[in-house]
């Protein structure tokens, strides 16, 4: 699953979905892993970030490095909880006509999971969910380890 997920959606994901590349909440998080729990299953998540400040964009505000260290205390509690396996981030940059003007929000997204790696080794942040079909090239130069290539793949709608 990637997009947002409203909370009263919870249970239709923890149903339909093998993976969540769109965690962008505690709220959302302590309830899929309830109705996870209940299924008696669990589900790999990543972390979606908003590193681009626009408000279109979901994802936990980590636009600011400085400000990083204030996203330690939720993120501890999503990786505590028992039916979520946290894997890694995930990001949305802005759309650009030129593939450049996104590799700094990549770059962004790989140092922010160092960051991570360093604050809370407990947990691997293996993967880095970022790059579509326009730049996904640019992505996998920045250390993307997934990619999302639908257009590439299926054409435009």
């Amino acid at each position: 699953m990637i997009g947002h997920i409203q909370s009263r959606k919870a249970r239709l994901v923890s149903e339909n979905f093998h993976c969540v590349q769109s965690l962008d909440s505690l709220k959302l998080a302590k309830r899929l892993d309830r109705f996870l729990g209940e299924a008696n299953r669990k589900a790999p998540v990543l972390f979606e970030f908003n590193l681009s400040a626009e408000e279109s964009k979901y994802g936990f505000s980590a636009w600011q490095e400085d400000k990083w260290e204030s996203l330690i205390p939720q993120i501890e509690q999503i990786i505590s909880l028992d039916n979520l396996e946290v894997t890694g981030l995930m990001t949305m940059p802005p759309l650009f006509l030129d593939k450049e003007k996104v590799r700094p929000y990549f770059k962004k997204l790989r140092k922010l999971q160092s960051y991570l790696r360093h604050s809370l080794p407990e947990n691997e942040w293996i993967e880095l969910s970022m790059g579509m079909s326009a730049d996904y090239e640019t992505a996998v130069e920045e250390g993307a380890t997934i990619v999302r290539i639908g257009t590439a793949i299926m054409g435009s709608r």
